[in-house]
């Protein structure tokens, strides 16, 4: 597993909002079913002292770290804060921050995942669904009962493409070690490359799926980066039909300068080596050839 497992205490930033409570009892939910110990603190400035289905809220990080040991956050903070729940987490020297919120600034973006990495924190997100490594930890709203536990790890850049492949991998018998949404937007904090050299120390996890789309080159670096380690991977590019100058749903998928089209990226990792799959439901039985 990679970013945590049943021992990682879950902080949530924004715990008293709608997003966060709803989403403190599912994980929580989910961590009583895998023997996990799940979000143990949330983090809502002014409501320090309430309680969200039995998990204490405090004002600030630092206070609920002292308390608790935390090593992980969900951030669901609205866009205008989120920025600095992430840089507070990383002040607190909490491990892995998992950021929801979507619609962040992207120069606060730049700040907050800079200032993080300056503290040795790693940032999944933000505009992500979280990951989940099957059978012990869930950070985010990803939908568990699709999973499996086996030894394919998976990286997206699309939230609902990542469930659909998941639950096509599960339904052909092929487990998950993690899953891991890195988001769609301009900038982001882990990288496919990030998250190739995490799998690749990772004992439980055999191959990689790689869900890419329009826009930048970041699926190229990840090819490249399990190239050179030797981790099998098959990937997955959306958006063959994608119109230039056009952004296509995620604020980073965008054809510019005829650049990061699906169809160049194809040929590419094609010509690198790579397994390229054509439909999601090709996934499945390319990966299992490779394992």
């Amino acid at each position: 597993m990679i970013y945590g497992d049943r021992s990682t205490r879950v902080l949530v930033q924004g715990a008293t909002g709608n997003q966060g409570a709803f989403h403190i009892d599912l994980m929580n939910r989910y961590a009583r079913d895998v023997g996990g110990a799940g979000v143990v603190a949330g983090v809502t400035p002014g409501k320090g002292g309430r309680d969200v289905h039995g998990v204490p809220v405090y004002d600030t990080v630092r206070e609920a770290q002292a308390a608790h040991d935390l090593s992980a956050s969900v951030i669901f903070v609205p866009a205008g804060a989120a920025a600095d729940s992430i840089m507070e987490a990383a002040d607190a020297g909490i491990e892995t921050i998992v950021a929801i919120t979507e619609h962040i600034p992207v120069h606060d973006v730049m700040q907050a995942v800079a200032y993080a990495r300056s503290c040795g924190s790693a940032v999944i997100g933000p505009n992500c669904p979280g990951l989940l490594s099957p059978g012990e930890c869930k950070l985010g709203i990803m939908p568990s009962p699709l999973f499996s536990t086996g030894s394919v790890g998976v990286i997206s850049r699309s939230g609902t493409l990542t469930y659909e492949v998941v639950d096509e991998l599960t339904r052909a018998g092929i487990g998950q070690s993690t899953v891991i949404g890195i988001g769609g937007d301009p900038v982001i904090g882990e990288t496919f490359v990030d998250c190739i050299e995490g799998f690749h120390q990772d004992p439980h996890t055999k191959a990689v799926i790689l869900i890419g789309e329009v826009g930048g080159a970041l699926e190229l670096d990840g090819a490249e980066a399990a190239l050179s380690c030797g981790l099998p991977l098959v990937a997955y590019i959306a958006g063959v039909s994608a119109p230039k100058e056009k952004r296509m749903g995620h604020a980073g998928a965008i054809i510019e300068g005829g650049e990061g089209d699906a169809a160049s990226k194809i040929r590419r990792l094609e010509a690198m080596g790579i397994v390229v799959a054509r439909r999601p439901s090709e996934l499945p039985q390319k990966i299992a050839d490779l394992i």
